[in-house]
């Protein structure tokens, strides 16, 4: 089963580190990864900026309404996201709770929704055909 981890971060906090501290984590969490890597239970991952450089988007009125920063009011914002395969949510769980990440912030875990997830890769694969199709 596939799972989204996302891992959350009090950016204040990560800020108030210093830079080896920050810098000996990173290393930790990238350690991590690798050996997620060695049991093939890492699919992928990104980390993002921080939340001061995000927008989120609402309908309002008929019309995308742009909100500087994240909609939540919380100090802890969405630092990244790991894709990892795991037997269950318990071994998920089991994984995540090794990662040096959760020092730093909390971890939800879920399901990937393996159902859209197949539809939207049968619509990138239709898509692409028919781009090739009008190339030649």
């Amino acid at each position: 089963m596939k799972f989204v981890c996302l891992g959350y971060i009090d950016e204040t906090k990560w800020e108030s580190m210093s830079e080896e501290e920050s810098r000996q984590i990173m290393e930790q969490c990238l350690a991590y990864d690798d050996e997620l890597r060695r049991g093939g239970h890492f699919i992928g991952g990104e980390a993002l900026q921080s939340a001061r450089h995000s927008v989120t988007l609402r309908m309002k009125n008929g019309a995308a309404d742009v909100i500087d920063g994240p909609y939540a009011e919380t100090k802890e914002t969405l630092g990244g996201i790991l894709l990892l395969e795991a037997r269950d949510l318990n071994h998920a769980i089991s994984l995540m709770s090794q990662h040096p990440g959760v020092r730093v912030g909390p971890f939800e875990i879920r399901p990937a929704d393996e159902e859209v997830n197949a539809l939207v890769t049968a619509r990138h694969e239709a898509f692409n055909q028919s781009i090739e199709g009008t190339d030649q």
